[in-house]
């Protein structure tokens, strides 16, 4: 009977001990995991600063043409874009035109 109730208790004691460092895995996991995110965000924060001092320093010319290679890229997705919608378009017709043509056969 008393081996019972120390039985017991170890597992009482065993059951708390596992409880209480499951919450420090827990809490130490969190802190990992805000030390990362302001790791990532101050790793951010310096390239956005590296950019603007970069802009800051670029000539006129040199602004002109990382905008006009900029322009460029956007009117290549638009071309990218509108050949993609064509070629759609193209074989919706052959689709529709081979039906067509398969119910009057």
């Amino acid at each position: 009977m008393a081996q019972r109730s120390l039985d017991r208790r170890a597992e009482e004691i065993e059951e708390q001990n596992n409880s209480r460092l499951s919450r420090m895995a827990q809490r130490g996991q969190k802190r990992r995991a805000e030390e990362s995110e302001e790791k990532i965000n101050s790793r951010l924060s310096d390239m956005a600063q590296r950019g603007h001092e970069r802009r800051a320093e670029e000539t006129e010319g040199q602004r002109n043409s990382r905008l006009s290679a900029m322009v460029q890229h956007a009117r290549e997705r638009r071309l990218n874009v509108i050949e993609g919608q064509n070629h759609h378009q193209i074989e919706t017709f052959y689709a529709a035109r081979t039906v067509l043509f398969s119910l009057f056969i």
